[in-house]
C-alpha cells in the first residue's frame, strides 16, 4: 500500500450493488475516490462496512414510509483481509478485520477502500451489529460506530502496513476520533503515556476537514458523560477546550480544532460556516460530481463521438458547445424516454414523452421543501391549464426517524392524487443511484427548493447538467455559482424577503418563473430550450466535477 492521504467517511458510494452510502455525502465521496484514482493522486479510503445497509423504502399507498435492512452479500463485492486489530469500547474489546474494495481510474490507478467489520465470533452479539447499518440505532450506536470509524481505521491502516501517512482527510465530524488516535501515537513518540495538549499542533497538521452542512442535526455531539462511558480515556476532561462545547463532546469541533485545513462545500456554505464557528479559518472546496459515472449512455455516446478523451479530461465537456442542437436533443430524448417507460410501466403513470418533466429528488426532511411546488395547488393547475402541461418525477427517502419528514412524502401523495386531472405526479420509492442517476438524465428540468441558507452544496443538479438538464433553483448551495440566468438554468429569487412568510414568497417566484419563462421557452422556442441545455453541459459540467474538485484539494490540502 502506497498512499499519503487517508480519506475518511462515515458512508461512500462505492458501486450501485452495495447500499454503503444514504445519500449526497456517500455519493460525493465516491465520486471523490473515483476521481483521485483517475487523476493518480496518492490516497487509500476508510469506511464502515453497514451489513444491512441504510434500508430499503417501503412506500405505503397513501405514501408512508416503511423501512426494510438492505442486506447485500459482502463477499461478492470485496476481498477479506487478514489483518485485524482492536479497540476498546466501553472497556471491552471489539476485535475488528477489513475488507478491501479497489476503485479504479481511468488509467488502471486503484486507490483502495477499506471497510471495517465487527462482525466476528470473538465480539459479543451486540459489538458484532456495530457495523450492521449506517445511521442506525440511537446516539449511544452512533458514538460507537464512530469509535470503530475513526480508531479503529487509524489502527486498520496501521496493521495494513505500507507508505507513511502525511494527510488525514476527515469527510465530516463522523471520522473525528481517528484524532484521538493520532493524539496517543504523537505521545508515544514523545516518550509519554498520555497525550497533552503539546501533541495537539502535531496532529493538526495532519488532518484535513470537510464540512458539510449548515444544519444543527449534521453536526455530531454526545453528552460528555456517555462519551466518557464509551471511550473511557482520562485526558478528555483536562482537554475540553479540544473536545468539547457547550459541554458535550462535540465532533465538528473536535475536528475544527484538530485540523490544519477545514473547507465548505460551496462559496456561500464557507460564509455560513464562518458565521456559525467564529473563531476558524475556514475555505471552501465547491464539490463536484464524478462525469464518467454519472453521465447517461446516450450522452456519452455523444461525447465519444465530438471529444473522445472527455472520461479523462472533465473538461472537454466544455466543447459541448460545438455540438449541433439536434443531436443534444436526440441524445436526450433517449434518456427521457427510459425514464418515463419506466415509470409507465412500474407505477402506472400514465406520463407523457411529449410533456415538459420536471424531476426533484432529495432527502425527503423540512428544509429541502419538495412541497414548495406544491404550496398552492389552485395556482399551479392554472399555469398547468394556460402556460402548458407540466408533469412531476419526485423521490428521496426520509431518515427512520425523521417523522416530519415522513409525513412530507404523505402530503405529496395526497397532492399527487388532487392533481390528477391536470398535473401528473408521481414518487419513485427506495431512490438510490440508478434512479438518480436514470431521473437527471431524464427529466427536462431539474427542480431544487431548500430553504436557504441550509444547503450546503447539492450535488444533484450538477449531474443533471453533465446531461444537459438546466435547473430551475433556490439561490443557495453551488447553484448562487452556476446559475447563470437564461443561460445554465433559471433563479428562483423572490428578491427581499419577509422571513416569516418566506415559503410563499419562494413559491411565487417559482410560479412566476415556470408560467412566464420555463414552460413557454420549453413549448415555444425549442432551439432556445436546448441551447440553455448546451449552456448547461459546457459551463456547469465542466467545472462542477470532482476532477476540478480533487485538484484542488491536492493544491490547497493534501501537499501543503
Amino acid at each position: 500500500m502506497k498512499t499519503k492521504t487517508a480519506y475518511f467517511s462515515m458512508e461512500i458510494a462505492l458501486e450501485p450493488g452495495m447500499p454503503t452510502y444514504s445519500g449526497g455525502l456517500g455519493v460525493l465521496a465516491g465520486d471523490t475516490i473515483r476521481a483521485a484514482a483517475d487523476l493518480e493522486v496518492p490516497m487509500v479510503a476508510v469506511t464502515l462496512l453497514h451489513r444491512k445497509g441504510y434500508f430499503r423504502q417501503v412506500l405505503e399507498r397513501d405514501g408512508w414510509q416503511s423501512e426494510e435492512p438492505a442486506e447485500w452479500s459482502v463477499e461478492e463485492f470485496l476481498e477479506e483481509m487478514p489483518e485485524q486489530t482492536t479497540v476498546e469500547v466501553e472497556g471491552r474489546d471489539v476485535q475488528l478485520r477489513a475488507w478491501r474494495y479497489e476503485v479504479r481510474g481511468q488509467g488502471g490507478h486503484v486507490v483502495p477502500v477499506y471497510l471495517i467489520d465487527s462482525d466476528l465470533a470473538e465480539n459479543s452479539d451486540w459489538d458484532r451489529t456495530l457495523t450492521d447499518y449506517l445511521y442506525g440505532g440511537d446516539s449511544h450506536y452512533r458514538l460507537c460506530q464512530e469509535v470503530l470509524l475513526g480508531i479503529g481505521g487509524v489502527r486498520l491502516l496501521r496493521a495494513l502496513g505500507g507508505e507513511k501517512i502525511t494527510r488525514y482527510h476527515l469527510n465530516e465530524g463522523h471520522a473525528a476520533l481517528l484524532t484521538l488516535e493520532l493524539l496517543d501515537e504523537s505521545a508515544r513518540a514523545a516518550g509519554r503515556e498520555t497525550f497533552t495538549h503539546e501533541d495537539v499542533d502535531t496532529v493538526r497538521s495532519q488532518c484535513v476537514f470537510t464540512t458539510h452542512t449548515p444544519v444543527p442535526a449534521g453536526h455530531d455531539k454526545f453528552p460528555l458523560d456517555d462519551a466518557m462511558r464509551v471511550l473511557q480515556r482520562s485526558e478528555i476532561p483536562g482537554m475540553q477546550d479540544v473536545f468539547c462545547f457547550e459541554g458535550q463532546m462535540n465532533m465538528t469541533c473536535l475536528a475544527l480544532n484538530l485540523s490544519s485545513y477545514v473547507n465548505g462545500v460551496a462559496k456561500t456554505h464557507k460564509e455560513v460556516s464562518r458565521m456559525m464557528f467564529a473563531d476558524y479559518p475556514i475555505d471552501s472546496i465547491t464539490n463536484g460530481v464524478h462525469v464518467r459515472t454519472w453521465t447517461s449512455e446516450p450522452f456519452a455516446e455523444l461525447f465519444d463521438r465530438h471529444f473522445p478523451g472527455w472520461r479523462e479530461d472533465s473538461f472537454s465537456l466544455r466543447y459541448a458547445f460545438g455540438i449541433r442542437y439536434e443531436e443534444i436533443f436526440e441524445a436526450h430524448t433517449i434518456a427521457k424516454d427510459r425514464l418515463i417507460e419506466y415509470v409507465n410501466r412500474e407505477y402506472g403513470a400514465s406520463m407523457s414523452k411529449d410533456v415538459l418533466t420536471l424531476g426533484f429528488a432529495r432527502r425527503a426532511t423540512a428544509y429541502k421543501r419538495a412541497e414548495l411546488l406544491l404550496h398552492d395547488l389552485e395556482r399551479l393547475k392554472g399555469i398547468a391549464g394556460s402556460a402548458g402541461a407540466i408533469q412531476v418525477v419526485y423521490a428521496g427517502k426520509a431518515h427512520p426517524q425523521d417523522t416530519d419528514g415522513k409525513e412530507q412524502i404523505k402530503r405529496i401523495f395526497q397532492a399527487r392524487d388532487a392533481l390528477k386531472d391536470h398535473v401528473k405526479i408521481v414518487y419513485l420509492a427506495d431512490y438510490d443511484w440508478q434512479l438518480g442517476a436514470m431521473m437527471t438524465a431524464g427529466v427536462d428540468v431539474w427542480l431544487n427548493t431548500p430553504h436557504p441558507p441550509k444547503e450546503a452544496s447539492g450535488t444533484s443538479g450538477m449531474k443533471a447538467a453533465i446531461n444537459g438538464v438546466p435547473s430551475l433553483s433556490i439561490l443557495d448551495g453551488w447553484w448562487v455559482e452556476g446559475c447563470i440566468e437564461h443561460k445554465t438554468g433559471w433563479a428562483i429569487d423572490p428578491g427581499p424577503v419577509d422571513n416569516d412568510n418566506r415559503t410563499a414568497q419562494d413559491a411565487e417566484a417559482l410560479y412566476e418563473k415556470l408560467e412566464k419563462v420555463v414552460i413557454p421557452l420549453y413549448y415555444n422556442d425549442r432551439d432556445g430550450f436546448i441551447e440553455v441545455m448546451a449552456h448547461a453541459i459546457a459551463l456547469n459540467g465542466s467545472f462542477f466535477n470532482t476532477h476540478r474538485m480533487v485538484l484542488e484539494y491536492v493544491s490547497k490540502a493534501y501537499s501543503k
